[in-house]
């Protein structure tokens, strides 16, 4: 990993960004344009995505938990929200459905595959493994009422067209979503900070020793342009993904699948390895707070998008997608609610991860 006690980081860190952010400000400024630049921004893409979260790992280590998983889900929400304005603006009618498909697919990911896949490889190795239950059970409950506004609440209102919020509907849901996520970060940080921390930070400090102050100047600056490259490759490449889907024969709501999946494949890594290290509450923050900050940051941009340019956005989910919602929920509650957990709970998750795939691949 980071050879953080030496302030050293893997060449292809610093790389990366350089490099992908180059080839943004060439494709942002039509300097040259075809197969070349989308050959190339596929694999910059991508490494932007790892570089992103491994630049913003070494921030989380210099400011401390809960901090770092903070900024971990706040540096890959930006990367969603980027993909996801990518697609809404360059092509209107597939983007009026991919930030409903995304979040849903962030939130289903985050809970079932991530969270499974945590359970499971815990607690093989460590039988069963141990949390707090009021960091999880707070942030459950920010979880499960941002999802009910988001993707529940609109298919039962009547004053938008069909599964969608009017213009002051969608207003006041951004506002509370934001306002939630605010008040959720305060009392994560602040007020009730001991909730979220791992039994082995509390007792015995931080397992990772603090990055130097230069190698943290030195990520922030690469995180940026890591940023940058990936909101401006996201958008050369939203359209062949689009018909790459389309050509394929499948639903579009698969669009969202594949961004929520690029997007979140870093920071499971990073929760897995906290699992496998026998700290499941640090891979409860990780993964819990980037559903959080998958719809309490990304509404307010989507819908703030959606008034500037008058871009109409569906938030409403099928009755099969909201039914496995509830279930994944009513699960959740019962997982996070012992403190405790086996690989029996991980394996209830991974089928519920499963039958989320099918239904939206095979509706």
């Amino acid at each position: 990993m980071l050879d953080i006690e030496k302030g050293h980081l893997p060449v292809w860190t610093m790389v990366v960004p350089v490099v992908a952010a180059g080839l943004a400000l060439v494709k942002l400024l039509h300097l040259t344009e075809g197969w070349v630049v989308l050959a190339l921004a596929a694999p910059l893409l991508l490494g932007s995505v790892f570089a992103a979260v491994t630049h913003a790992e070494v921030l989380a280590l210099r400011l401390g938990e809960p901090f770092g998983s903070i900024l971990l889900a706040v540096a890959v929400t930006v990367i969603e929200v980027g993909l996801i304005l990518s697609i809404m603006l360059s092509d209107p009618v597939a983007g009026q459905i991919v930030a409903r498909d995304t979040v849903l697919a962030t939130v289903m990911l985050v809970l079932n595959l991530i969270v499974g896949l945590c359970l499971v490889l815990g607690g093989v190795r460590h039988g069963e493994q141990k949390f707090s239950t009021d960091g999880a059970a707070s942030a459950l409950a920010v979880l499960g009422t941002l999802a009910g506004l988001a993707l529940i609440l609109p298919d039962f209102t009547t004053t938008g067209a069909g599964a969608s919020y009017s213009r002051g509907q969608l207003l006041l849901v951004a506002a509370a979503a934001l306002g939630l996520y605010a008040v959720f970060v305060f009392v994560q940080t602040v007020r009730h900070r001991d909730y979220f921390l791992d039994n082995a930070v509390v007792g015995e400090g931080n397992p990772h020793p603090p990055p130097p102050a230069t190698l943290a100047r030195r990520s922030l600056i690469l995180l940026l342009l890591a940023l940058f490259a990936v909101v401006i490759l996201a958008k050369a490449l939203s359209t062949p993904l689009a018909a790459g889907v389309a050509a394929a024969g499948l639903p579009p709501e698969v669009t969202g699948v594949v961004v929520a999946a690029v997007v979140l494949l870093p920071e499971s890594i990073a929760a897995i390895r906290s699992a496998l290290g026998n700290r499941l509450q640090n891979s409860l923050n990780l993964a819990l707070g980037s559903g959080i900050a998958s719809i309490g940051l990304t509404l307010p941009a989507v819908a703030a998008a959606s008034l500037i340019f008058g871009l109409p956005i569906v938030l409403g989910v099928s009755p099969a997608q909201v039914a496995l919602l509830t279930l994944t929920l009513f699960a959740a509650i019962l997982t996070l609610g012992t403190g405790r957990t086996t690989i029996l709970q991980g394996a209830v998750h991974l089928t519920l991860a499963v039958a989320f795939l099918m239904v939206t691949v095979l509706p």
